[in-house]
């Protein structure tokens, strides 16, 4: 069996008196591709921050990359992750190809006096072109659209060829076009790099890739249910997880939510 890539123990997270997380826990091993789904507040994002050496739990362990969070520089930890944020704060007309190549320093712009080798010019194009992004490497960052930029900075994440892959929302505000490419990418990325882990968040069923292998449900910051995909996005446990009646289906390895009808007295 792979080797944990995350291992979180028991984690609560309380922040000014707010419980954000309670007694969490979770492992990720090599290969497995993770979704954390729940409502808007139900401690997603902040799980997702703690695997991405971000913040400390307040009770609990968090181990990332066999590495214990409180004993190990924060900052040298998150460069051996790949953590893709939407909100990249880049302002300048850098091209795609550069913004790729700033996950090689984890920096937002082009170190001064760093040369970069034909080897990792050609490493970032073969990602850019795996992520669906092929011929544009001269593209420049202001005339991306939002799901070109989200599968560049994929492929910035992965520069460094780190084991851990954390994805925040990553189809937020695309249409639909644009997050059926940006799956898909994530797909055939998936299949190409077969010892990769992802974590992904979102709260749509929809945005899940046909490879995602395990999900964990979150409400008010517990976790309802966590394992397998298909043993943990039933009709029943997501339901109780949005606190709405949901109808779950899976067709051709995607999963569709629809509302059921609340019966009337």
């Amino acid at each position: 069996m792979p080797v944990p890539v995350i291992h979180a123990n028991d984690v609560t997270l309380v922040r000014d008196g707010n419980v954000l997380l309670d007694s969490v826990s979770l492992t990720v091993r090599g290969g497995e591709h993770w979704a954390l789904l729940g409502a808007n507040g139900a401690g997603k994002s902040t799980l997702l921050g703690l695997l991405g050496a971000r913040t400390h739990p307040t009770r609990g362990s968090v181990r990332v990359l066999g590495r214990m969070l409180g004993q190990v520089d924060l900052r040298e930890l998150r460069t051996l992750l790949g953590h893709v944020d939407p909100r990249h704060p880049l302002r300048s007309p850098l091209s795609v190809r550069e913004v790729v190549l700033t996950g090689l320093t984890n920096s937002v712009q082009p170190v001064p006096r760093r040369s970069v080798s034909a080897k990792q010019r050609a490493a970032a194009d073969r990602l850019l072109d795996t992520l669906g992004m092929g011929g544009k490497e001269e593209s420049r960052w202001p005339s991306l659209s939002q799901g070109e930029r989200g599968r560049t900075l994929i492929a910035r994440a992965l520069m460094p060829r780190p084991r851990l892959l954390l994805l925040d929302e990553p189809a937020t505000g695309l249409d639909l076009a644009a997050r059926e490419q940006l799956l898909d990418s994530l797909d055939t990325l998936r299949e190409e790099h077969p010892e990769l882990a992802t974590v992904l968040v979102t709260h749509h069923l929809e945005e899940l890739p046909a490879s995602t292998t395990h999900a964990m449900l979150l409400r008010g910051g517990r976790c309802l249910a966590s394992g397998p995909a298909d043993d943990v996005l039933t009709t029943d446990q997501v339901s109780g997880c949005f606190g709405h009646p949901v109808r779950i289906a899976r067709s051709d390895g995607r999963w569709t939510a629809r509302a059921q009808r609340v019966g009337r007295g």
